[in-house]
């Protein structure tokens, strides 16, 4: 019999896992013919100002996290790339914790809630490095070369 190598194997198991998904989230996804709901967004409408008629307490949990990430994500661009880069990526990181943490308050799945904590965990040790990075790049002089 043929020895099958590692990457064989890790490509079958990829295409057992997406075809796996595919069918899972299948049966989540609404009928082409289906009616979009009301609370529906145009692409690129980040703002809502207030909460939608008939939202329950994770939807406008959610609207306000949102909205304060785009908020806060329209930051001044200093010109500098990195800083303007680590300044932006704070902001989206923070809304993705904000985010998870209103899953883990309001989901049920446990395996969401898993996730979510993870998300929590993962993103605030990159918000701590970049705000570090941040503080020792705004800080370096304008001629300086970047560590």
């Amino acid at each position: 019999m043929k020895r099958i190598g590692w990457v064989s194997v890790i490509a079958v198991f990829l295409a057992l896992s997406a075809f796996a998904y595919g069918m899972l989230s299948a049966r989540s996804r609404p009928a082409a013919d289906a009616v979009p709901p009301s609370s529906t967004r145009e692409v690129g409408a980040h703002q809502t100002d207030g909460a939608m008629p008939g939202d329950g307490p994770a939807t406008q949990a959610y609207r306000e996290a949102n909205d304060r990430m785009h908020r806060e994500m329209a930051i001044a661009y200093t010109g500098d790339a990195d800083i303007d880069f680590l300044r932006g990526m704070i902001a989206r990181h923070e809304g993705a914790v904000a985010m998870a943490r209103i899953a883990v308050e309001h989901g049920e799945a446990a395996d969401v809630q898993s996730l979510a904590r993870e998300i929590i965990a993962v993103e605030e040790a990159e918000i701590l490095r970049m705000r570090i990075l941040l503080a020792r790049h705004e800080d370096d002089p304008p001629n300086g070369v970047r560590p």
